[in-house]
């Protein structure tokens, strides 16, 4: 049975490495017969959580900040797959990424959690010029516990600084397989 698939890019490259992750996951995942919706959050305007706890759940726009994360709210709600894809900043996921998280808590509040639980499976694809990817993957792996989303796995790719170092690795196939399986 086809799955909807809801892709966080936080990658601040269209074309970086990060993205090319995503490609490949995609690529993987549509092959299996999925449906794949994108948000490339670099290119959105989304603004940080205010911490108001007026959000309301069973709005169509959940949270009382009107601004593109009404475009990933519905997309959210529908999907079965949520992958976060991002570089390592500062041995975590970038600030695109993590504001769109922070965001998403819109979906827990008021009228009734639509973000926890609910059967839904997450993966996450990292690029980084290093390879501490330790901390990220325990924020992660804190975070999917907290949902009570399945934990799909993790593609780490360390050692692609420059845009198009990814090209040959093989974490781009490791990404295209995790893809085809979902």
């Amino acid at each position: 049975m086809a799955k909807k698939v809801v892709i966080l890019n936080g990658s601040p490259r269209k074309k970086g490495n990060t993205s090319a992750l995503v490609r490949a996951f995609a690529e993987g995942a549509e092959s299996a017969g999925n449906m794949v919706t994108e948000f490339f959050l670099d290119g959105m305007n989304i603004h940080g959580c205010k911490g108001c706890f007026g959000g309301h759940s069973d709005r169509a726009c959940p949270c009382v900040q009107k601004d593109d994360m009404d475009q990933i709210y519905p997309a959210v709600r529908e999907c079965d797959v949520v992958v976060l894809a991002t570089p390592l900043y500062y041995w975590n996921m970038s600030g695109q990424l993590r504001t769109a998280v922070d965001r998403l808590f819109a979906l827990e509040e008021g009228g009734g959690n639509l973000l926890r639980g609910n059967g839904r499976s997450s993966a996450l694809l990292m690029a980084a010029e290093g390879h501490g990817f330790e901390d990220a993957v325990l924020y992660y792996d804190h975070l999917m516990e907290h949902l009570k989303w399945t934990n799909l796995g993790h593609v780490l790719c360390g050692g692609v600084m420059n845009v198009g170092d990814i090209v040959g690795r093989k974490e781009l196939n490791e990404a295209r397989e995790l893809g085809m399986s979902i």
